[in-house]
């Protein structure tokens, strides 16, 4: 097991960027990797709610870890402190033991210069996720994050 952090500035204030963070059509858009479509089963964003969330790749050929051409995960929120963090538990659905251990998904949100340092740190990512796309893969969603948030109209808070 393994574990990255990666962060990105959003120019966009902390409330925003925690707003896209506990919506899940929000999270629908922005954590998908490229080349897959996300639906999101079950958001329950409150301390100790749960979630279960899919990630099916546009090209049917793809392998999945979760069977067919789809990733499914399932987990709870452990800690929502808002504009400021978002502490995910959180495994994928498979019999596959090189991907199925339990990960930590922290995401910390920090004023910086009108806008936002948000950065992830995924623990305990099972060697079975190649590190490359655990790092690519979370590059990809902050920048759709970004995209998202500094999209939208902010209202001061």
């Amino acid at each position: 097991m393994y574990a990255t952090r990666i962060s990105r500035r959003v120019q966009a204030p902390p409330h925003a960027v925690y707003g896209a963070l506990t919506d899940p059509d929000a999270l629908a858009a922005w954590r998908v990797p490229a080349g897959m479509t996300a639906y999101v089963h079950r958001f329950d964003a409150g301390e100790g709610g749960t979630f279960r969330v899919s990630l099916t790749y546009d090209e049917a050929s793809a392998p999945g870890k979760s069977g067919g051409h789809t990733d499914t995960y399932h987990g709870h929120f452990a800690r929502l402190v808002p504009g400021e963090l978002v502490v995910e538990v959180l495994a994928f659905e498979t019999d596959d033991d090189a991907v199925r251990a339990t990960m930590t998904i922290t995401t910390t949100l920090t004023a910086a210069d009108g806008g936002t340092d948000v950065e992830i740190l995924h623990e305990g990512v099972p060697d079975g996720i190649p590190r490359e796309d655990n790092e690519q893969g979370t590059r990809t969603a902050l920048d759709n994050l970004a995209r998202l948030v500094e999209s939208r109209p902010h209202s001061g808070k």
